[in-house]
């Protein structure tokens, strides 16, 4: 069980079609923008896009996720509707 909870609903359009996403997580939600920029900018351009915004964070920097001690359901994002 997540420490912070996302209500959000997230409508993306592009020429060939659109998703639908509820993210209810930061993981579930950090997930969703993956995709969402693999889809626009391609594999590797993301793949830079994001290494440049964890340049951002120190290293040092190792303190445990929010809620890592309690119980969790990884079986994977949830609410989230591809068209």
């Amino acid at each position: 069980m997540s420490i912070i909870n996302i209500e959000a609903t997230i409508n993306a359009k592009w020429s060939e079609g659109h998703s639908s996403y509820s993210p209810g997580s930061p993981e579930e939600l950090a997930i969703i923008g993956i995709e969402l920029l693999v889809k626009e900018l391609g594999t590797e351009v993301a793949r830079n896009f994001i290494r440049q915004a964890f340049e951002r964070y120190p290293s040092e920097i190792t303190q445990e996720p929010v809620g890592a001690d309690l119980a969790r359901d990884d079986s994977g994002p949830a609410n989230i509707i591809v068209d």
